[in-house]
This record gives structure tokens, C-alpha cells and sequence, in this order.
């Protein structure tokens, strides 16, 4: 569901995504690349389409280039599988960002800045508060701390790990409804595709 010449031009074009771009430069040799040459290195180094993939959704943006299907401009007889296909497509930009490795999400970044500043707080209230007599409660309170953050880390990872089979079962089938829509002729997928991303202009 994602429109791979859109993807090429936003490299190319669009700072967001100047690390990949840099990335296809060096793969390449070369300075100055086209859209088609991108197309080609996305193919032949999969990793550079997973890092483009990686930084819409840490950015809350959408890898999903297909727009809703118009209920009103659809035959009656396949009203109720585009009306499926649409649930589909918001529930897969729902849980998008599960789709992330659950190392490299921003919830894990927060348990460990939390814990970060627990540990500053604990230094700070034995050392700078003078308060060595409290200092195995406080160490105890730290030990705790750490405990309910590795059950939060366990728990969320274990979301992460839901949605993100949801997401791809959910995919999968949208794909194959589209797909027998447009065979029975009732819309072309090129016409729901979004050529270009709002937030970038």
C-alpha cells in the first residue's frame, strides 16, 4: 500500500529523509541520483525502504498511500466490502506504529529517561540532601522503580507484539479485497493511491 515513486521523490526531495538520502548517495558513488536509481537501491538494499518506512512512523506520518474509497461513487453490490476496506485502512494507520521494533520505539525511550531521572533523584536526595540514614530506602525505592519499569517494558512489548500481527493479517486481507474489487471493475486502485504527503508541503 505504499506508493514506491512517492516514496523515491520524498528521498530525493524532502529533508526529512536526508540520512536515507545520504544512504542511496553512498550505495551509488554519487552525489546527484533519480528517482529511478532510488527505486533500484530501495530494491536491491531493502533496509533503505525499511528505514524511510521507520522515520514516517516515528514522525506520525503514514506509510499507508491509500486514500479511503468514495461510498458514495461506488456500485451498490460492492458498497459493503469497500466500506470493510475502509475500517481496514484506518485501523491499519491506527496501529502503525506498531509496526516498529519495539527496541527502537519512543515508549521504550521514556521508561529509560524515567528511570534516568529516578536515578539522579536518588543520588541527589543521599548526597546533596545528606540523607545517608534513608539511603536504603531510597536504594529500595530506585530497585522498585526498576522493577515496575522491566513489568511496563514487558507489558508494552507484548502490545507491540499484538498489533503488530494484527497489522499484518489486517494488510494482507485489505490488499486481496482491493484487489478483487478492481478485478470485478468496481475501482482502480491507482485512483486511491495519495501522490504526495500534505504535511511535507
Amino acid at each position: 500500500m505504499t506508493h514506491l515513486p512517492r516514496v523515491a521523490l520524498e528521498i530525493k526531495t524532502v529533508g526529512l529523509y536526508d540520512l536515507v538520502l545520504q544512504d542511496v548517495q553512498r550505495i551509488l558513488g554519487k552525489n546527484r541520483v533519480s528517482e529511478e536509481e532510488i527505486l533500484q537501491v530501495m530494491k536491491d538494499h531493502p533496509e533503505i525502504y525499511e528505514d524511510y518506512k521507520q522515520i514516517n512512523v516515528e514522525y506520525n506520518l503514514s506509510n499507508i498511500h491509500l486514500r479511503n474509497i468514495d461510498l458514495d461513487k461506488i456500485a451498490p453490490e460492492a458498497k459493503e466490502k469497500a466500506k470493510k476496506i475502509n475500517e481496514n485502512l484506518d485501523l491499519l494507520r491506527e496501529i502503525e506504529k506498531y509496526t516498529l521494533d519495539f527496541e527502537q520505539s519512543s515508549t521504550l525511550v521514556i521508561i529509560f529517561s524515567v528511570e534516568f531521572f529516578v536515578l539522579f533523584s536518588v543520588q541527589y536526595f543521599i548526597v546533596l540532601l545528606d540523607l545517608k540514614e534513608w539511603q536504603w530506602w531510597i536504594y529500595s525505592f530506585f530497585a522498585m522503580s526498576i522493577v515496575a519499569a522491566w513489568l511496563y517494558a514487558k507489558k508494552e512489548r507484548k502490545v507491540y507484539e499484538t498489533n503488530n500481527a494484527i497489522f499484518e493479517k489486517v494488510y494482507e486481507e485489505t490488499l486481496e479485497m482491493i484487489k478483487e474489487l478492481e478485478e470485478q471493475g468496481y475501482l482502480k486502485k491507482s485512483d486511491l493511491i495519495i501522490e504526495s504527503c500534505d504535511e511535507h508541503i
